[in-house]
């Protein structure tokens, strides 16, 4: 029960952060896309840093996850398809709906409604996804 409070706590946090930091903000997303502004790249550059910095950090330092097990990262598939036909993809859904999926629960709770649309549309794309993974190209 603590580790869920915990979880909850940390996602808060991240909602706040991401509202407060506009990176949910409709408007910055469309000027990300059009290269009229570095707001967006910026957030986006600095949690790919921090990202690679704790992925090592955690894979040299052996740390533990909180129910004292090893975390052990395994190595990524190497494929050009599915890199290439996910992100694109991806940027098309986060273009036309200007949310990612972090935002989409921030602006949820934040009281922005009809983002629930998105959100079952990204649901459903997860759906089928799984569905049709088996004949995709991996």
């Amino acid at each position: 029960m603590k580790r869920g409070i915990f979880y909850i706590l940390i996602g808060v946090i991240f909602g706040i952060t991401m509202f407060k930091s506009e990176a949910a903000s409709w408007f910055r997303i469309y000027e990300m896309f059009q290269f009229k502004a570095f707001h967006m790249y910026g957030i986006i550059g600095s949690a790919l840093a921090l990202g690679v910095i704790f992925v090592q950090f955690i894979k040299r330092g052996k740390i533990k996850s909180f129910s004292g097990e090893e975390i052990i990262i395994p190595p990524k598939q190497k494929s050009v398809p599915r890199y290439l036909i996910g992100g694109v993809l991806f940027g098309l859904g986060w273009a036309l709906a200007g949310a990612c999926p972090g935002p989409m629960f921030t602006l949820t709770g934040a009281g922005y409604w009809p983002i629930l649309v998105v959100i079952g549309g990204a649901v459903a794309g997860t759906y089928i996804y799984g569905l049709l993974r088996s004949k995709l190209p991996h």
